[in-house]
């Protein structure tokens, strides 16, 4: 096993820019964009906490929010968009720790092993806690999950990681293949989360 890493390209200046560049932002729009937005995701929030994700139709997210049917799927496209616009808070606040939080998460952690595992651990809880709207974000048409911004975020954050391996950006890819919503949901029914979490730090270790 090679020792763990604790160069200078995982914490880099260039690093963090890149990231810094990948990071999820809120959108620039008009008042009223602004309103309406608003109004739509805090209608379907609700419905799908009510109702569940698949359960919801885009016309009923449409009436609860008061705003016209062309309205929302011009906004938002389909529900996969929706949930991408409904999910970009939470992953801001995962990447702001990442960005500039406390060890092992943040860039205060000196070895890049643990602060994967603190990645790895965080995801894990992120998506377990949203895992109907992830999949949804992740499965709304072929591929959908890797053209995902927040995706490119993990990938390159897991990257700088591993940069004393071969080819971290495959490595990376690696890594956050069973994190992939879809998978999660099939495999923590199965095993169980602790499971789950157990088997992704062991792939970390083995990784570093």
């Amino acid at each position: 096993m090679a020792p763990d890493a604790t160069g200078p390209r995982s914490a880099s200046t260039s690093g963090a820019d890149e990231l810094l560049v990948l990071r999820s932002s809120p959108p620039r729009e008009r008042a009223d964009a602004a309103r309406n937005r608003v109004a739509v995701l805090d209608a379907a929030a609700a419905l799908f906490r009510e109702h569940g994700v698949a359960a919801v139709s885009m016309d009923a997210i449409a009436a609860a929010a008061g705003v016209g049917k062309g309205t929302l799927f011009r906004r938002f496209g389909d529900k996969a968009g929706l949930a991408v616009a409904l999910l970009d808070a939470r992953e801001r606040e995962l990447q702001d720790a990442i960005l500039f939080g406390a060890a092992p998460l943040g860039p205060a952690e000196p070895t890049s092993g643990k602060r994967l595992v603190a990645f790895v651990d965080a995801y894990v809880t992120y998506a377990l806690d949203h895992l109907d709207l992830l999949r949804v974000s992740e499965t709304g048409s072929p591929g959908a999950r890797y053209r995902i911004g927040a995706y490119r975020f993990w990938h390159r954050h897991v990257a700088l990681l591993l940069a004393h391996r071969a080819d971290p950006d495959a490595d990376a890819h690696t890594l956050l293949a069973p994190l992939a919503a879809e998978h999660l949901r099939a495999v923590v029914a199965d095993l169980g989360a602790d499971r789950v979490r157990g088997t992704m730090r062991s792939l970390v270790r083995d990784l570093v």
